[in-house]
């Protein structure tokens, strides 16, 4: 089993859903962004998503967007986020680590260059945001010669025939966008996710994660009770934007616990008399 099969098993068998924690490599620098990620599961992050940073993040909103640009600017690239994820993984063997970003740095790279160096640095598999099932073959290829899972997205706008489309070849989990829009631009609804939700464990054994506009304790506990996972990133960018020097770590952590245990605790509220 993957790592990322064996932690959802492990989340089915708790009976509770995943916190799954975004970040983007190098921001605000190397080292900070290190402390940040070797810190992510035990503040609660069942799940690692490490952004790489892009000049034009066309699927995320200011705040990613901002992360992006000091990422770049503190001499963040591709390369830089395997070299994280690699020393990530000498220290934590057993979290999940996927990379999330556009097709852009990977093609420069090569997929097979790329597959090869994630295997390397023990990362799990990745969301190329731009890159539709459609587009992406030779990157399947060269992900299943190293065992990596390729995660695509579905969204409120996907249809029954898109969908077959999006699950054809996936694996990890589906990465459901429970927003018409981009990252954190939006508070996700959760009475419709839950009928989202449900529609898409019809069509799929794969594990749902929702992200986009989950920033709330309430709303994660609220997406928590139906989806395997929430996803959670713009709320803790913030915190790395809004942090004094030298805090950026801990401020962050601290969020990622908060969000944890509304994540943990939602079905076990289930029931619960207002």
């Amino acid at each position: 089993m993957t790592r990322l099969s064996t932690r959802f098993a492990s989340l089915k068998r708790e009976g509770r859903a995943g916190l799954v924690a975004y970040v983007m490599a190098n921001d605000p620098d190397h080292e900070t962004c290190f402390e940040i990620l070797r810190g992510l599961p035990a503040a609660g992050a069942d799940v690692i998503e490490l952004g790489f940073p892009f000049s034009d993040p066309m699927a995320d909103g200011v705040s990613i967007q901002l992360a992006a640009q000091r990422a770049l600017k503190a001499g963040g690239s591709l390369r830089k986020t395997l070299e994280l994820a690699r020393r990530f993984r000498v220290e934590d063997q057993d979290t999940p680590l996927i990379l999330m970003g556009y097709a852009n740095p990977v093609e420069h790279m090569s997929y097979d260059v790329f597959s090869r160096e994630m295997a390397n640095a023990g990362a799990d598999g990745a969301i190329i945001v731009d890159l539709p099932p459609e587009e992406d073959a030779p990157l399947r290829a060269a992900f299943a010669a190293h065992d990596l899972s390729i995660i695509r997205l579905a969204a409120p706008t996907t249809d029954d025939n898109r969908l077959t489309k999006v699950l054809d070849g996936a694996s990890g989990f589906l990465y459901y966008v429970s927003v018409a829009g981009v990252t954190g631009a939006a508070a996700a609804a959760a009475g419709a996710v839950r009928a989202a939700v449900e529609r898409l464990k019809r069509a799929t054994d794969l594990p749902i994660a929702v992200g986009f506009g989950v920033r709330a304790p309430e709303t994660a506990r609220a997406i928590a009770e139906t989806a395997d996972a929430v996803v959670v990133g713009s709320a803790f960018v913030d915190e790395i934007a809004a942090a004094p020097p030298g805090q950026a770590a801990e401020h962050v952590l601290r969020k990622v616990r908060l969000l944890s245990e509304a994540v943990r605790s939602a079905r076990a509220m289930e029931g619960t008399p207002a």
